[in-house]
C-alpha cells in the first residue's frame, strides 16, 4: 500500500513537470498553427501512457537502480572482498580496485547498447547515409567509448584526482581528432556523446559514482561522486571518431593494395607483350636470313 501511495505522489509530480511541455505544444497548435489536433483521442491516450510510464520509471529508479548501483559499489569496495582470504590491510592501492573498473566498464557497455536514444540515432544515421554508416558498428563504438570513460572515471574517484584535468585532456583529443576525422562523421560523433546520457545509462552510472565516493575512505560524494556522466559523454565522441579514422585508414590501405595489384598485373602484361614483340622480331629476322 505504501508503494501505491508513493506511485501516486510520483505521478502527481510527473504531471506537474510535463504540463509546461503540453501547454507549449497545445499553444502552438491552437494559437500559432490554428488547426485542431488530429486524432485527439489517440493523442490523449498516448499522453496518459507517457505519464504513467514516466511515473513508473522514476519510481523504479528510486527503488531499484539507485540502490543497486550503490550496493554494487559497496560490495566491490569492501576491504573483505578486495583482500578475500588475505590479511586485511589498513591502506589499499588503486590497483586493488580492479573489479570496480571491470564492473564500471561492463555496466557502461551494456547500458549503452540498450540505450533507446542511441538505437534511434544509429538507425537514422544508417538510413541517411545509405548504409555507409552501420548502425550496429556505431552502437558498439559508442558503447566501447562509454565503457572506457566510466572505467577511467571510476579510477579518478578511487585516486581522488581533480576531474577537470581529465575533461580538458579529453576535449583536446576531440579537437585534434576533429581536424583529421572524416567530415561526415564529426557531427554524428558529437551527437553520440549526448545520446548516451539518457534514461538507461544515467541512473546506474550516477548511482555507481555516488556509491564509490560514499564507500571509499577520504572521498566526498559531492566532490568526487559526480562527474561519471561527463566521462560517459566525452569518450564516445573520441571512440566514434577513432572508429571512423580506423575505417578510413583501412579503406585507404585496401585501395592502395588494389592499386598495387593492378599495377603489378599491368607490368606483367606489358612484359608479356614486350616478350611477344621481341619473339616476333626474332622470327622475322630468322625468316629473312
Amino acid at each position: 500500500m505504501d508503494l501505491f501511495f508513493e506511485f501516486l505522489a510520483t505521478l502527481k509530480n510527473t504531471v506537474v513537470d510535463v504540463l509546461p511541455i503540453l501547454s507549449i505544444i497545445l499553444g502552438f497548435q491552437l494559437l500559432v498553427i490554428r488547426k485542431p489536433i488530429p486524432h485527439i483521442k489517440q493523442v490523449g491516450f498516448g499522453f496518459l501512457y507517457v505519464l504513467i510510464g514516466l511515473a513508473l520509471f522514476l519510481l523504479g529508479l528510486e527503488k531499484a537502480l539507485f540502490p543497486l548501483g550503490k550496493m554494487m559499489a559497496e560490495q566491490l569496495t569492501a576491504p573483505e572482498f578486495i583482500h578475500a582470504g588475505e590479511e586485511l590491510l589498513t591502506t589499499i592501492h588503486w590497483s586493488d580496485y580492479k573489479w570496480v573498473y571491470i564492473f564500471a566498464a561492463a555496466i557502461g557497455f551494456s547500458t549503452t547498447i540498450a540505450e533507446p536514444s542511441l538505437i534511434a540515432v544509429a538507425i537514422k544515421a544508417e538510413e541517411v547515409s545509405g548504409g555507409a554508416i552501420n548502425a550496429n558498428s556505431l552502437r558498439i563504438a559508442v558503447a566501447i567509448g562509454v565503457a572506457v570513460g566510466i572505467a577511467l572515471g571510476s579510477y579518478r574517484i578511487v585516486v581522488g584526482h581533480p576531474i577537470h584535468y581529465y575533461i580538458i585532456a579529453g576535449y583536446v583529443v576531440v579537437v585534434i581528432q576533429t581536424f583529421f576525422c572524416p567530415k561526415m562523421i564529426v557531427p554524428l560523433a558529437y551527437d553520440s556523446g549526448g545520446v548516451t546520457t539518457s534514461t538507461v545509462t544515467v541512473p546506474l552510472v550516477a548511482a555507481l559514482g555516488l556509491g564509490l565516493a560514499s564507500t571509499i575512505p577520504g572521498r566526498s560524494p559531492l566532490i568526487d561522486g559526480f562527474g561519471l556522466i561527463a566521462f560517459a559523454s566525452l569518450f564516445p565522441i573520441i571512440a566514434v571518431m577513432a572508429y571512423a579514422q580506423l575505417t578510413e585508414a583501412k579503406a585507404h590501405r585496401a585501395q592502395r593494395k588494389e592499386e598495387n595489384r593492378l599495377k603489378i598485373k599491368q607490368e606483367k602484361q606489358n612484359q608479356r607483350n614486350l616478350e611477344k614483340k621481341q619473339q616476333g622480331s626474332l622470327n622475322e629476322s630468322t625468316e629473312d636470313t
